[in-house]
């Protein structure tokens, strides 16, 4: 099966098996591959409320490339979900109709509650048993971070999607390279906001782990633990604390864009945004008294997969 996950800043690729039978009801999907590109679909849309038809170009050439591979390798089933971008924008039909005349599939705009749900089922399983439950599962992605509490066996119990993304708090404050202390006061207010306004919602602050996922977690925790290249393996599941995201959130935030090109495991697309991606983290375990946050290389492309089922 194939699930595409397109949301404000990237579009991901998930082609997988099932486990086997005996491999138990928790056991993770077996990947075939795995792809993203940072394609910036989102471009200008909290201040325009329309998707670029440069963003959508950029868009298609990655799907495209998705499309073929998905035919070579034989998927039975596809999923496509688009999440924040796509939910505002007025032009939002030309980006459908340019999925379909590409992939040949119609795409899925996911309401927030929907991407948070898939994103926890993608997450939780093949946690490791030192991370206790209940979780709280923060998807931080470009456009909005999604608030997820629930328990491996119970399911979800509460979620919410707040307007805090790493593209948007950075088109909204962080214009200065590097950002002023003024610019980034104004981002975390507005993080705050919004993350006191999540934990109203849902019961975070009484969730036993936290669990981190997207590129701006992931980037994060690489950083964190000194990484000389991006090595999946090495952050799924590793831990690290509420002193070293705060370390590192304000280093990136001290730093220009070209220095934080030469840290080794950034991503190119990623740099311009990865300081309020790590802000918002940080804000999200200061608001809830989570002393350390689990990565997740698995999410809501794991999610979609479970959901074709």
């Amino acid at each position: 099966m194939a699930a595409i996950d397109c949301g404000t800043n990237s579009i991901r690729l998930l082609v997988a098996d099932l486990p086997a039978p005996s491999a138990g009801p928790q056991a993770p999907l077996v990947d075939v591959t795995r792809r993203m590109e940072i394609v910036r679909l989102g471009q200008g849309v909290d201040r325009t409320g329309r998707l670029a038809p440069e963003a959508i170009e950029r868009t298609r050439v990655a799907l495209a490339s998705y499309a073929a591979q998905i035919e070579k390798l034989g998927a039975e089933r596809v999923r496509m979900c688009a999440t924040s971008a796509t939910r505002d924008a007025a032009n939002a039909a030309d980006f459908r109709a340019m999925v379909e005349q590409t992939l040949g599939v119609e795409p899925e705009v996911v309401t927030g509650d929907e991407e948070a749900r898939l994103s926890f089922t993608g997450a939780v399983r093949g946690l490791p048993a030192d991370a206790e439950q209940p979780y709280l599962v923060v998807d931080i992605g470009g456009g909005s971070t999604e608030f997820v509490v629930g328990t491996r066996e119970g399911g979800v119990e509460a979620a919410v999607s707040m307007d805090i993304g790493c593209v948007r708090m950075t088109e909204r404050h962080l214009h200065g390279d590097p950002p002023t202390l003024d610019e980034i006061a104004a981002a975390q207010a507005d993080i705050v906001v919004a993350v006191d306004r999540a934990l109203a919602v849902v019961p975070g602050r009484e969730a036993a782990t936290l669990v981190g996922l997207a590129g701006s977690v992931t980037t994060v925790v690489a950083v964190a633990q000194g990484l000389t290249e991006y090595d999946p393996a090495r952050i799924h599941h590793a831990r690290v604390s509420y002193e070293q995201v705060a370390d590192v959130t304000a280093d990136l935030l001290a730093k220009t864009r070209e220095q934080r090109l030469a840290i080794p495991v950034m991503h190119p697309g990623r740099a311009d945004v990865i300081g309020a991606g790590a802000l918002v983290l940080r804000v999200i375990m200061e608001r809830a008294g989570m002393p350390s946050v689990v990565a997740s290389e698995h999410d809501i492309l794991d999610g979609i997969c479970y959901s074709i089922l």
